[in-house]
C-alpha cells in the first residue's frame, strides 16, 4: 500500500468524510528538505467531515496530525491540511 493510500483509508476511517482529496505533491518539492526520489513524501489534504463542526483550525490539524501520526513520524515530511465542516466556505 502506497504512502497515500494509507493516509486515505486512516483519514476515512478516522473522520467519516463528506469529501476527501489526498495529492501527492512530493515533485514540487525536489531538492528541499525531506524530499527522497520516488516521492511520498509531502502531501496536500482537503478533508470536509462533521467531526470538523465547532473546532478550531487547529484543532482540526491536532486531529488529523494524531490520526496521521505514523506516516508523520516516518515518511511524510510535510503535510498540507484544508479541513472544514460541511457547509463551510472554503476560506
Amino acid at each position: 500500500m502506497s504512502t497515500r493510500e494509507a493516509i486515505i483509508d486512516k483519514l476515512r476511517e478516522a473522520f467519516l468524510p463528506e469529501s476527501l482529496d489526498v495529492t501527492d505533491e512530493s515533485h514540487l518539492h525536489e531538492g528541499h528538505a525531506g524530499h527522497r526520489p520516488g516521492g511520498e513524501t509531502h502531501f496536500r489534504v482537503n478533508i470536509v467531515s462533521p467531526s470538523f463542526e465547532g473546532k478550531s483550525r487547529i484543532e482540526r490539524h491536532r486531529m488529523i496530525n494524531t490520526a496521521l501520526a505514523a506516516e508523520l513520524a516516518g515518511s511524510v515530511h510535510a503535510l498540507a491540511i484544508h479541513a472544514q465542516a460541511p457547509g463551510e466556505k472554503r476560506g
